[in-house]
C-alpha cells in the first residue's frame, strides 16, 4: 500500500543522512523503524496484560464468576 509521509526539512535531513551512514534508502529507513516501534508497542502491552493478569489473578476469577 502505498501512502505519503510529510517530515519536516530536520526529519527529511536526519533520514537522508541515516541512509547515507547506513548505505540504505530512505524509505528502508523509515519502513524499518515502524516495524521497530511496532513491535515495542506489542511487547510492552503483552507485557503490561501479564502484569495485570498475575497480580490480579484473584479479583479476575472472582469477576469471571
Amino acid at each position: 500500500m502505498a501512502m505519503t509521509l510529510r517530515l519536516t526539512d530536520e526529519e527529511t535531513e536526519a533520514l537522508r543522512l541515516a541512509a547515507e551512514r547506513e548505505r540504505r534508502s530512505m524509505q528502508d529507513i523509515a519502513r524499518r523503524a515502524i516495524r521497530e516501534y511496532v513491535n515495542r508497542r506489542n511487547a510492552t502491552r503483552d507485557a503490561a496484560l501479564a502484569r495485570i493478569v498475575t497480580e490480579d489473578s484473584e479479583l479476575l476469577k472472582r469477576l469471571a464468576q
